[in-house]
């Protein structure tokens, strides 16, 4: 059985059944027209306008606007909106991020410590102490942004200035402080840096408020490190001696003016007794004399029998015989 294909495609054709073909859909493709160039060309404009007049600030930021580079306003937080491109523009500062200067030190990395620079920055951290040593002294600021007008008007080139600053406040702390206190007073120096550095960049009117000055480990420079732990060892045996000195001195120098305030107060005693007895004494005499005056011959031997009375026992045993006697020897015991 023969097929007559043009006569089933006219019988298709007629029924309706028949799909679209490609030349069809070709033709109908090109008699569509979009809308004229001007009209896509101001629809552009608009979307680009709208879009440059909304934009966001985030919370840990405020948005500066500029009106043709002059200084209008300051916006908060949010979505905020102004002047088309070319009119206003925003300047987004981070007011509530802390920001950190090294002097002296490199982060070797996120989530590292910090170490001494090997480059020439590590100058920086060299320091002439105020007893003309040299002192290797690291440190870090952390600051934040307190006026973004300030912070961004007021100074050209503001991490410039903020480096030279920290590095003035700092030699200018060090430079009275002896290397001893230089090493053991860290945390006291950067106190007093600290508050140097706020007063200069509040002069200067940086927009910038200090929060903290971090002093790292100090030392001397690596040549002079030999020579300096001899110069401390030298030191602490002196400071060592002059404490047992004052030790030995302080056992003794005690002792001694114990003695002395012992040996006055007996002093004092003996003078006060040698009074009282020669008062006593004198007391006595003036009695006896006034009862001498009354009847001499009386009191005289009565002075006189109480001196034998006191004398006699002293002397021992005694014989008194007659000037007369001749031969008195029977009369001693000689076996005694």
């Amino acid at each position: 059985m023969s097929w007559d294909w043009e006569k089933l495609k006219e019988q298709q054709h007629k029924r309706g059944d028949v799909p679209p073909q490609l030349d069809d859909f070709m033709k109908k493709v090109n008699k569509f027209k979009l809308p004229g160039g001007p009209f896509l060309i101001f629809f552009i404009i608009i979307v680009m306008l709208g879009s440059s007049m909304v934009y966001t600030v985030e919370i840990d930021e405020v948005g500066v606007i500029q009106r043709f580079g002059k200084y209008v306003r300051t916006r908060g937080p949010g979505l905020n909106v102004k002047l088309p491109l070319g009119i206003e523009s925003v300047t987004k500062v981070k007011i509530k991020r802390v920001y950190k200067e090294e002097f002296g030190l490199r982060s070797s990395g996120m989530g590292e410590s910090s170490r001494f620079s090997t480059e020439s920055e590590s100058n920086v951290a060299l320091m002439l102490t105020g007893d003309l040593n040299v002192g290797l002294v690291p440190w870090i600021v952390q600051y934040r942004i307190s006026d973004p007008y300030n912070y961004l008007f007021k100074v050209e080139n503001i991490n410039r200035l903020l480096k030279d600053m920290s590095e003035s406040a700092m030699r200018l702390v060090i430079g009275d402080r002896s290397i001893n206190e230089v090493i053991s007073k860290r945390e006291e120096i950067a106190d007093e840096a600290e508050l140097v550095l706020q007063a200069e960049l509040d002069r200067a009117e940086t927009g910038i408020n200090v929060i903290t000055i971090e002093m790292k480990r100090t030392n001397v420079p690596g040549p002079v490190q030999s020579s300096f732990n001899e110069v401390n060892q030298a030191v602490q045996e002196k400071e060592k001696m002059i404490y047992q000195a004052k030790e030995a001195y302080n056992k003794a120098i005690p002792a001694a003016r114990g003695e002395a305030e012992r040996t006055i107060k007996a002093a004092e005693g003996y003078a006060l007794d040698r009074v009282n007895r020669a008062q006593g004494d004198v007391s006595r005499f003036n009695a006896v004399y006034a009862e001498y005056v009354k009847a001499k011959d009386i009191t005289k031997r009565r002075l006189y029998l109480e001196a034998l009375k006191d004398l006699f026992p002293k002397l021992g045993q005694k014989y008194i015989i007659d000037a007369d006697q001749k031969n008195f020897l029977p009369l001693l015991n000689l076996k005694k």
